[in-house]
């Protein structure tokens, strides 16, 4: 089983290729310029590097999100490019899910919550334990002082991922929030990783109909007047 993973869900692009769940290839791009010609070539390039061609795949694992929407765009449609193209089945993963699983073996008995960053004080969160299971299912928070009181009564919390500073201005000093060092970023190793699972069990996505998930409607900035004066 030979899986080439995509994930696009933030500021940059992350590519791996994993072969029986073994990853033989990895490619990070962090950048705000990321774009579909330069997804194309990590992809092509990890492919290669690995000793294969897009021709001996048996699948296409992309991160579906939640995250910023132009970057999830790019992801899905480079995914069912190659899809259509390779005549290939597709797999869609939760980029919270992959990030939770990043950590897990390093926090036993802790609660992970992944964060990816959203507009003003909001953020895409879920909490899952520490066997990756979900504990709160993924959703869009407005991020204040009550957030997480009632968990966090009962256990430690890992806050991870872009959108963890914001909580760590509000719940820093609560002695169960805990908050690593190193930043953590959506991976395209992880998706491989939960995708090989997937793939076992059949669980394919139908190309054609299949959409990100943007978990909320993607809002334009706001108009701003000309400092041009009238002719």
């Amino acid at each position: 089983m030979l899986l080439l993973s995509i994930d696009t869900s933030i500021r940059g692009c992350s590519v791996a290729v994993h072969e029986n769940s073994v990853l033989l290839a990895s490619y990070d791009l962090h950048t705000d310029r990321s774009s579909s010609s330069m997804l194309t070539t990590l992809m092509e390039s990890a492919v290669a590097h690995a000793g294969f061609t897009l021709n001996d795949l048996d699948a296409i694992a992309v991160a579906k999100g939640p995250g910023s929407y132009t970057g999830l765009r790019v992801g899905v449609s480079s995914a069912k490019g190659l899809c259509y193209a390779l005549d290939k089945p597709m797999i869609a993963i939760n980029t919270l899910e992959a990030m939770a699983l990043q950590l897990n073996s390093f926090y036993p008995g802790h609660l992970l919550c992944p964060m990816i960053d959203a507009r003003r004080m909001e953020v895409y969160a879920a909490v899952f334990d520490s066997t990756n299971n979900f504990v709160q299912e993924t959703q869009a928070i407005i991020m204040d002082e009550n957030s997480f009181q009632e968990l966090l009564s009962e256990r430690k919390i890992v806050f991870f991922g872009d959108g963890a500073a914001k909580c760590q201005k509000l719940l820093g000093n609560h002695p169960n929030a805990v908050f690593p060092r190193r930043e953590i970023r959506p991976s395209a190793i992880t998706i491989g990783e939960l995708a090989a699972r997937a793939f076992e069990n059949q669980h394919f996505e139908d190309v054609a109909t299949f959409e990100p998930y943007y978990l909320k409607d993607f809002m334009s900035p706001p108009f701003k007047k000309s400092s041009l004066p009238a002719l």
